[in-house]
């Protein structure tokens, strides 16, 4: 049983680092702070949650599992909404998405 638990811990270990690699080269070609934003915020989500589960899969049924399932919870919550605040604030402040034509924005930023 600890080969395909080891197994399936580096596939998930290997998934978990394509989508945080993936998400730093979406920070380094796209070309404004929104689409920048979405992608860090889906990739080191969806990445690190993998990773956790890998971890899960090396840890067996401990303590050390419920901890990482209550971090992984933690992670879930708590990171697509300071994505969603950062990207607020940043619109409210008056940064306006890249390519956007001025006749898309409200009648009062005209």
């Amino acid at each position: 049983m600890t080969l395909i638990a080891d197994i399936l811990a580096g596939v998930f270990f290997a998934a978990g680092a394509a989508f945080v690699l993936i998400g730093s080269f979406g920070l380094w070609r796209l070309p404004d702070f929104y689409t920048r934003l979405h992608a860090a915020g889906i990739t080191d989500t969806l990445g690190l949650s993998l990773m956790l589960v890998g971890m899960m899969f090396l840890a067996g049924w401990t303590l050390v599992t419920v901890k990482l399932l209550f971090i992984l919870i933690l992670i879930l919550l708590t990171s697509p909404t300071a994505t969603h605040a950062v990207a607020n604030a940043a619109y409210t402040v008056g940064l306006r998405p890249y390519g956007l034509p001025a006749e898309d924005l409200p009648e009062k930023e005209r």
